[in-house]
């Protein structure tokens, strides 16, 4: 149950709170940016199985692997492309806590 709550809730409920905090101006539509970053899972459907709950994300799929980690965190240093940068981070944040709980 805690690792169900720490990876939806970075992924659902950090973005808003960054969202609220950092972006005040722009709220509605820096939380579908943020919220969107969610959209890098659409690699699941090349795995197969699609869905294990013992496996690891980072490094597996092909929006996750570190290539593609980097390539976020070029995103978030420039300030034009930043939020997305963030987003996509976020996201691989709260993958990278629901790695924490499988046990191998």
């Amino acid at each position: 149950m805690i690792r169900f709550i720490a990876h939806y809730g970075i992924h659902f409920i950090v973005p808003i709170i960054v969202a609220l905090y950092f972006y005040k101006e722009n709220r509605l539509l820096a939380s579908i940016i943020l919220l969107s970053g969610i959209v890098i899972d659409l690699d699941h459907l090349w795995a197969t199985p699609m869905f294990d709950a013992n496996r690891c994300s980072i490094n597996f799929h092909p929006l996750h692997c570190y290539i593609a980690i980097t390539g976020y965190m070029l995103l978030f240093i420039y300030k034009r492309t930043r939020i997305f940068g963030l987003a996509l981070l976020i996201h691989i944040l709260a993958d990278t806590v629901d790695c924490l709980f499988i046990r191998h």
